[in-house]
């Protein structure tokens, strides 16, 4: 058994609340990191002379692995522990940011940022808040995945304009430089305070009456084999299809388009990289109270229509963007509230959905693949915005088409549940619905 840290000992706080704060710490530096590309588009393709769909090439290849990986990555911590392997993820992740001043040619952005920063910062992806959610606690769920999910609207907001900043006064090598040494100093806070399992501190999960589901022990056998196994369980049913489909989307809708492209397109409309960074900095300011208040909602609300209604606005602030780069900075200052309130709802309620189809046993793993088919759609986004903007001659056609997508989306997802009878779960939360 292990103890708890000294100075944490003889509080009453429970010890969930604090791998809760440990994980939005690393979270919050992980998306930190994976926004960081759009700070680097302009000078890498002022400094190499590569095309702006070269470097969304490397971004993809990012952004796919980010999600690639998930799955195995909860597997592996349910095999290894979760102290270890995040505390291997974030050494990992800052070696590739820390060996990008060193690059000079294209295959080393592919490597570095899309390779090793994507891989690293994929053990540390969004299936990670329902994992410590349905291991730490057993009520105020929903609340939990909102507040970590909503990490990575902070993120954004903490270190977009900083890098951007940096970027500008001292070059884009002195912030990748500064900000490998930022992911190393959280290391020792992860090793002193992260642990894998209540059970290794002698305590029940948050909320734990002794009556509910049991997790299993950790697991002996192949976490690869194992993450196929839980795949299998979830695709044979429709309503896992609708909730991956919607997701799909949703990836396509955020982290594609709008964390690599908006600095880009508001160059490109006049507005320095600084502007643009603010603008993705303010989203994350509204993200965050949406993230919160979608987790709050989603323990209490029909999260079908929380997710109708999520992608329904998103598809119409993005019809609405193209527009407001016309109607100055005021009319873009606009679109970031509106966007940003909207931007990471989806999750909270998607993992309650899913939660229902698969039960809470394998749910941080489910989460990673449905959050690998979230990647494919950004990472798709990503390359095919750059692809657009480079044979139309500005992101418009990107823009639209992406909002048209959230439109369907919107219609798919109130279908969930809908015409049969779905398999639920023992131990699945009836408030899921």
């Amino acid at each position: 058994m292990t103890a708890v840290p000294r100075p944490l000992a003889g509080r009453r706080i429970h010890y969930a609340w604090i791998i809760a704060a440990v994980t939005f710490v690393v979270a919050m530096l992980s998306a930190g990191v994976r926004a960081t590309p759009g700070v680097l588009i302009i000078p890498l393709e002022q400094q190499f002379h590569w095309s702006r769909a070269t470097i969304s090439f490397a971004v993809s290849v990012n952004l796919l692995l980010y999600g690639a990986v998930g799955p195995f990555a909860a597997s592996l911590m349910d095999r290894f522990g979760v102290r270890r392997t995040m505390a291997l993820a974030l050494i990992a992740t800052a070696a590739g940011v820390a060996l990008t001043p060193a690059m000079h040619q294209f295959w080393q952005l592919v490597l570095l940022w899309g390779v090793v920063v994507g891989t690293g910062c994929g053990f540390i992806g969004s299936y990670l808040a329902a994992y410590i959610a349905a291991r730490w606690f057993h009520q105020r769920q929903g609340l939990v995945i909102g507040v970590l999910t909503a990490a990575n609207a902070a993120g954004q907001l903490a270190f977009l304009p900083s890098m951007a900043a940096i970027t500008t006064e001292a070059g884009w090598r002195m912030m990748a430089l500064t900000l490998a040494a930022i992911v190393l100093a959280v290391v020792p806070l992860l090793l002193w305070l992260m642990r894998d399992r209540p059970e290794d501190l002698g305590i029940m999960p948050y909320g734990d009456s002794g009556l509910g589901e049991r997790l299993p022990p950790a697991a002996a056998g192949d976490p690869f084999f194992a993450a196929f196994r839980t795949l299998a369980e979830g695709a044979g049913t429709r309503d896992f299809w609708l909730i991956a489909g919607g997701y799909f989307i949703c990836g396509a809708s955020t982290n594609g388009l709008i964390t690599t492209h908006l600095i880009p397109a508001c160059v490109d409309h006049g507005l320095s990289e600084e502007v643009g960074a603010g603008l993705l900095a303010t989203t994350g300011v509204f993200a965050f109270c949406g993230g919160m208040l979608s987790g709050w909602a989603s323990d209490r609300w029909d999260n079908r229509l929380i997710l109708c209604a999520c992608y329904g606005l998103r598809g119409l602030s993005l019809m609405y963007l193209p527009f407001a780069f016309y109607l100055s900075f005021a009319g873009l200052s606009v679109w970031s509230v509106f966007y940003g309130l909207d931007w990471i709802v989806s999750v909270p309620p998607t993992v309650r959905l899913l939660t229902r189809v698969i039960g809470s046993r394998r749910i941080g793993m489910m989460v990673a693949w449905i959050t690998v088919i979230h990647q494919l759609g950004a990472a798709s986004a990503a390359y095919l915005g750059g692809v657009l903007r480079l044979d139309f001659g500005s992101y418009l056609e990107a823009f639209m088409l992406s909002g048209a997508l959230c439109i369907c989306a919107a219609l798919m997802v109130l279908f969930i549940g809908v015409g049969g009878a779905e398999r639920t779960p023992s131990g699945a939360p009836a408030a899921a619905a």
